[in-house]
């Protein structure tokens, strides 16, 4: 697994990374023995980068990632975690919470399940409007000097934001949404960060699975995943979306790869400061992921994707709207 670093002054990382969100419900029932199996299997393979958030799954995903890693040397992984997110029992989604007291008491409790002493890159999910950016990060930049924490990262802020951000404190990364159908990063948010010396942390390169050979056909989507009420798999949408996937199997068959796999080798191919992360919940959907490191488009290749699947192709936002209002990135 070939490897690169983060932005100026972030940790260096395998060229992929496994995104943790899957294995705690977000997609509909999963396996803790096989998400941890996807975990071990992983950094065997040299994927070193582990991305979750302190909501997942309310607590789930973090400890079902500290009983992977209490089998594993702590230096074999990068843990990314986000923070912030608020939920209720039911579920529900109630807000973010960027106060600095509460930055400091949810990085006790992410450390305390996860078992381990420092979280190496650590995020706000979202911006909180009620508070400053600069006293979020302000508050993380303690917990670094603290020793708690080793580089700060964000998470879906748009140009202006990160700019008070980095006025405070170096950031590694900025992890945000990117794919073949979800651009928009391209428009200014992707030159203000490499500017700034800040790497980008892409999740969501298969748009939740709709860039893959799974929604090809028809798919039932079970009511606990999240899928099931996103814009991009509803009605006419997720028809128009099926029919931007069939003209890029088309290409994907030419190299002989998947649709995925031609999904995540074109996030590769937009720079080395972009580091793909990628949600798999099984062994088998790892080794799909990791061989799509090895495959290399040229630049006839990458316009011909371009063009087939155009910026504004998709039907469909990446987010029900109360939570597109909710993203800076999209201010």
């Amino acid at each position: 697994m070939n490897r690169t670093r983060l932005g100026n002054t972030g940790p260096t990382v395998s060229r992929i990374g496994l995104g943790a969100m899957g294995m705690s419900g977000a997609y509909g029932d999963s396996s803790d023995g096989e998400s941890i199996r996807t975990i071990h299997a992983a950094l065997d393979a040299g994927v070193d980068l582990v991305d979750t958030g302190d909501f997942y799954g309310a607590g789930h995903n973090e400890m079902l990632i500290g009983r992977a890693l209490s089998e594993r040397n702590r230096d074999e992984v990068v843990l990314s975690v986000k923070f912030g997110a608020l939920r209720g029992p039911d579920g529900s989604w109630l807000g973010f919470d960027g106060r600095p007291n509460a930055v400091k008491s949810a990085l006790g409790y992410t450390l305390a399940r996860l078992g381990v002493d420092h979280i190496d890159i650590y995020r706000p999910a979202r911006l909180d409007p009620q508070v400053p950016i600069e006293d979020t990060v302000g508050a993380i930049a303690e917990m670094v000097d603290a020793g708690y924490v080793r580089h700060i990262g964000l998470s879906e802020i748009g140009s202006a934001t990160l700019r008070r951000a980095a006025a405070v404190h170096p950031i590694s990364d900025l992890q945000i949404e990117y794919s073949i159908v979800s651009r928009g990063i391209e428009d200014d948010i992707l030159d203000t960060a490499r500017e700034l010396g800040v790497g980008t942390t892409a999740y969501g390169v298969l748009s939740r699975g709709l860039l893959s050979d799974t929604f090809r056909t028809s798919t039932v989507l079970a009511d606990n995943d999240f899928r099931a009420h996103s814009p991009r798999f509803q009605g006419e949408n997720l028809t128009r979306n099926r029919e931007l996937v069939e003209l890029l199997a088309e290409l994907a068959d030419e190299r002989n790869v998947s649709v995925a796999q031609l999904a995540i080798a074109w996030v590769l191919s937009r720079g080395d400061d972009i580091v793909p992360v990628v949600g798999a919940r099984t062994v088998e959907r790892l080794a799909e992921t990791i061989a799509a490191s090895e495959i290399s488009l040229t630049s006839e290749e990458v316009s011909r994707i371009q063009s087939t699947v155009p910026k504004d192709a998709v039907a469909g936002e990446r987010y029900a709207e109360a939570q597109m209002a909710q993203l800076d990135s999209e201010a």
